[in-house]
């Protein structure tokens, strides 16, 4: 967008639908932007359309999220399945800091005949089916929307034998290694790819639609997409001893992930989300809720589906990894990793159930994980203490303060930019939609969930990238050609 005029040409060509969409779109820009630098309202479009459901409550984009809201098929309009009239009991941590459209959305899935337990994390807010920060046990079923359009979305923390200081000594070098080690965008694909197993799996070939997506999930492998999504050098500092085998006490340097499935995970989400809607048909306000169970075809599909993405997500950030090392020179003393928007099959009082965590860190006892803050708050390297009123989770993050409209109305560059040279971090790329301003305490929700994960460590962010205007005009040099290779939508 070389304007702050936007045309409905230009909205196409983003991927926005026709009318009523792109009419809309044009008169919510026109009348809170007009002062708004281009890069910041592309920024802020984009959000829109990869994840509507972020502005349902937005005050300037929620008429245009709702319209772009994934249909109801005629056929699905019915209801042959009405919600239970009491729901399980679930338990919610950090309640007052949750706003009351994630709450009712826990509520209605409580509600669901199939669920068997549940809970609500301290950083949770609004989404499609589940809320973001929900967990849900169901008996036999597994609701796609519960997973969640970023299937095996996770943190990945390798951490490296070398003083922190190395990070400003040698800023130039840490930041080319950051930069080259990936791509950001919706729809940034690689010319030459990389090469992994996950790509040979049998999965792809089993299923017509994965085989229709392999191309391009082969061409995004090692890619890290946008949106909240980064990729960082910081400072690690392992306070427990004992806590991480590998790990001694001390300061060391850190690279830490955040990224998911790519196109791979939205088109598997997007398919088995319908198929569930026209085979089990319930109320509106639960529509999203729909299931598969496990023993009929759709639901089997799903499940080798769900798990081929989540291993692909993995391969992705173990790809920009060995990448980091091998310019490193050094092996990582070791890496910890956990992912959120899954399913998985666990025991709950002795019965079999699929534990549904749509942003939420698996903490079943002495399971490790990282809960992220902000681009200047720390995350936390913790172990999970196998609380039964989490269904063993704890939170995947800091949660949002501000939608991302919000922030970009209420926060300025200069405002950022100060908070950034305060805590001593560069920011590679990112907008103001993911500015520390944007997000809750993390402190706060941390001390929400003490009874959930043990603290053994923290991550404090100082060169960071995001998807961003500023990482593309960085440097021109020929080691910078991954930049021709951006391709906008998706």
């Amino acid at each position: 967008m070389k304007s702050n005029i936007i045309t409905a040409k230009s909205l196409r060509a983003m991927g926005f639908p026709e009318s009523p969409v792109i009419p809309v779109v044009m008169e919510a820009v026109k009348k809170h932007f007009k002062h708004t630098a281009p890069a910041d309202i592309e920024a802020q479009l984009k959000a829109l359309l990869e994840a509507p459901e972020n502005f349902y409550n937005d005050p300037v984009f929620a008429t245009a999220a709702l319209k772009l809201k994934p249909p109801v098929e005629e056929a699905v309009t019915g209801c042959d399945i009405s919600l239970n009239a009491t729901g399980i009991s679930f338990t919610i941590f950090g309640a007052s800091g949750i706003e009351p459209g994630a709450m009712h959305q826990m509520y209605t899935a409580a509600k669901l005949p199939v669920a068997v337990a549940g809970a609500l994390m301290p950083d949770a807010h609004q989404g499609y089916g589940l809320p973001i920060g929900g967990v849900l046990a169901t008996n036999n079923a597994v609701i796609p929307y519960g997973v969640g359009v970023d299937i095996g979305c996770r943190m990945c923390l390798s951490i490296f034998d070398i003083v922190p200081t190395e990070l400003v000594q040698r800023e130039n070098f840490f930041t080319r290694e950051l930069l080259e080690a990936t791509l950001f965008g919706s729809g940034a694909q690689f010319k030459q790819p990389a090469n992994h197993a996950v790509m040979d799996s049998h999965v792809f070939d089993a299923l017509p639609l994965l085989k229709s997506l392999k191309d391009r999930a082969w061409r995004q492998l090692g890619s890290s997409g946008s949106g909240n999504h980064f990729a960082e050098f910081g400072a690690v500092h392992i306070t427990d001893a004992d806590g991480l085998p590998g790990v001694s006490s001390g300061t060391y340097i850190g690279l830490l992930t955040h990224s998911g499935s790519r196109a791979l995970g939205a088109n598997i989400a997007a398919h088995y989300t319908k198929l569930a809607k026209q085979q089990r048909r319930l109320p509106g306000e639960a529509a999203n809720l729909a299931w598969l169970t496990l023993d009929e075809e759709a639901g089997i599909e799903y499940w080798m589906a769900m798990n081929l993405a989540g291993d692909y997500a993995s391969a992705c950030h173990h790809i920009i990894h060995a990448k980091v090392a091998k310019q490193l020179g050094r092996k990582p003393l070791t890496m910890v990793e956990n992912h959120h928007n899954f399913a998985w099959k666990e025991t709950w009082n002795g019965q079999e159930v699929i534990v549904h965590r749509k942003g939420a860190t698996p903490a079943a006892a002495g399971v490790f994980g990282i809960i992220p803050g902000s681009m200047t708050a720390p995350g936390f390297i913790v172990k999970g203490r196998g609380e039964m009123a989490s269904v063993n989770s704890a939170s995947h993050g800091a949660g949002r303060l501000m939608s991302r409209s919000k922030a970009m109305q209420n926060i300025t560059h200069e405002a950022m930019k100060a908070e950034l040279k305060k805590h001593g971090v560069k920011l590679l790329g990112g907008d103001l939609d993911e500015a520390p301003f944007a997000y809750k305490d993390i402190h706060a929700v941390m001390q929400e969930q003490t009874s959930l994960v043990d603290i053994i460590g923290s991550f404090q962010p100082k060169i960071v990238q995001m998807c961003g205007d500023a990482q593309r005009g960085w440097r021109r040099g020929p080691r910078e050609k991954w930049h021709n290779d951006f391709v906008e939508g998706e």
